[in-house]
């Protein structure tokens, strides 16, 4: 488990992801002739704006999911996208690409709290950057999604869906600044900025909220049956909206702790 996305209900309800990934591209500050290489680019509209953004460089765009990249590259074809690259490699193979070529700066958005070997994705990616280069990184943090997780914890533990968890194991790691301050020095990068940012993801309503459990949280449903998939989210949201009740628009809102980090490698 762990890589069993649906690209298609990904791209319909990754609004949040989509628009903190809109906003890290501003750190940029991109010149347009640049190498870029995207990891972890889901259904591909972060990279396809990037490879917009740097007519004159080049995107590689990599995702460990086949239905992602499948996704992606139906969606962004080489013939309107030439400067464009989707492939299918797990994060931690990064190191893989350095016969291909140099980049001037890896950027990752929503993706590597989905990695445990964060270690191993410094060093691979220090690998495959020219001298220079940097690094641009958001994903979860420490603290991230904890009002949900508890949530989901007090659902798992109900009699109709306990004996469904007894193995489970949580796909996600989130680490604080002072691990990637460890990891960075390790491998000659320079820390502009890590740092644990709060932000709000805000859903329309039932319908949304539940769109996002269900894209971004299946490791869960996928150990229920699924004819319990659909119960088990809706008690999921009616947990949550005891403590966290929906503001007066109806919308429902999910606190985030976000990892970015920014360096250079010297």
């Amino acid at each position: 488990m762990g890589q069993n996305w649906n690209a298609e209900d990904y791209a319909m309800n990754s609004k949040g992801q989509l628009k903190w990934g809109e906003e890290l591209i501003e750190k940029l500050f991109l010149e347009g002739n640049e190498a870029i290489l995207d990891i972890g680019c889901g259904d591909g509209k972060i990279s396809a704006k990037l490879s917009k953004l740097v007519k004159e460089g080049e995107v590689f765009a990599i995702d460990a999911s086949e239905n992602m990249i499948r996704f992606a590259s139906g969606q962004f074809p080489k013939k309107l996208f030439p400067n464009l690259t989707f492939l299918k490699m797990n994060a931690i193979e990064i190191n893989k690409l350095n016969s291909l070529k140099k980049f001037d700066i890896a950027f990752s958005n929503a993706c590597l709290h989905w990695v445990k070997n964060h270690a191993a994705v410094i060093k691979g990616v220090r690998a495959i950057l020219k001298n220079g280069g940097r690094i641009l990184f958001q994903m979860g943090g420490r603290g991230d999604v904890g009002e949900v997780l508890s949530s989901i914890k007090v659902v798992r533990a109900m009699p109709a869906y306990r004996k469904y968890f007894e193995n489970f194991a949580a796909p996600y790691y989130f680490y604080g600044a002072e691990d990637y301050e460890i990891w960075l020095d390790k491998n000659d990068f320079l820390p502009v900025r890590v740092e644990l940012i709060s932000k709000d993801m805000r859903h329309d309503g039932d319908e949304s909220f539940k769109g996002w459990l269900r894209t971004a949280w299946f490791p869960y449903t996928d150990y229920l049956p699924k004819a319990l998939r659909d119960a088990f989210l809706a008690e999921v949201i009616e947990v949550y909206k005891i403590n966290h009740p929906a503001d007066e628009f109806g919308n429902i809102h999910v606190k985030m702790i976000r990892l970015e980090v920014e360096a250079h490698a010297v």
